[in-house]
């Protein structure tokens, strides 16, 4: 039996993501009760995972250390990693949206200044409406660009939009909708195909079950 190591985002949705997993039969006890190990095998199920930093699934991915990861549409648009995408997971949904004070308008004639955590997804979207923009790359608090004057917008992930209504901001426009995706790596969807098809295959039974 291929035994597949799985890349899970540390946080919430890695939580979920297991979850889904332990439900279609994929279960690792180990990783139920961690401790400070890294870690976490069934040879049993034919699995192995690790926890990594959510922005580094699809880097464990693209490189081979892991055979699957889950990882947010977001990081896929963002850097672009050369991976398959086999499957959206319907969890974690948000969206990545233009925002910035209530009453803005867009000041026609110069440059837009964009303050985010995503400038490949902002520079794309703005390429498509041809505007020309300064783009800010923040790491953290970007609902401050706006109100400080630092930019005229921000283009940020938008759960419920409860940050955004406490400072008096408001989202403009809807860039794309973003959810969980499970990826996997090019090299391993072909030499470890029966195994990924597997797990793929009951995940998107179980995706179609919870609708």
């Amino acid at each position: 039996m291929d035994t597949l190591n799985i890349a899970l985002p540390k946080g919430r949705l890695g939580e979920k993501a297991y979850a889904m997993l332990k439900a279609c039969g994929y279960d690792c006890p180990a990783l139920e009760d961690p401790g400070r190990r890294l870690i976490f095998e069934n040879p049993e199920k034919g699995v192995r995972y690790f926890w990594v930093k959510p922005s580094d699934v699809a880097i464990y991915v693209e490189r081979g250390a892991a055979d699957l990861g889950i990882v947010g549409k977001d990081i896929l648009l963002e850097y672009e990693p050369d991976v398959y995408e086999l499957l959206d997971l319907k969890m974690g949904k948000c969206r990545m949206a233009v925002a910035g004070k209530k009453n803005f308008r867009d000041p026609v004639g110069q440059t837009l200044k964009v303050a985010t955590k995503f400038p490949n997804i902002t520079r794309n979207f703005y390429n498509t409406k041809c505007r020309d923009i300064d783009i800010i790359h923040l790491n953290g608090s970007i609902e401050l660009a706006p109100i400080l004057g630092l930019s005229h917008v921000i283009v940020d992930i938008v759960e419920t939009g409860t940050t955004l209504r406490e400072n008096d901001l408001e989202v403009y426009e809807e860039i794309v909708p973003i959810s969980a995706r499970l990826i996997a790596n090019t090299s391993s969807y072909q030499f470890k195909d029966q195994a990924i098809l597997a797990i793929q295959e009951r995940l998107a039974r179980q995706v179609e079950e919870t609708r």
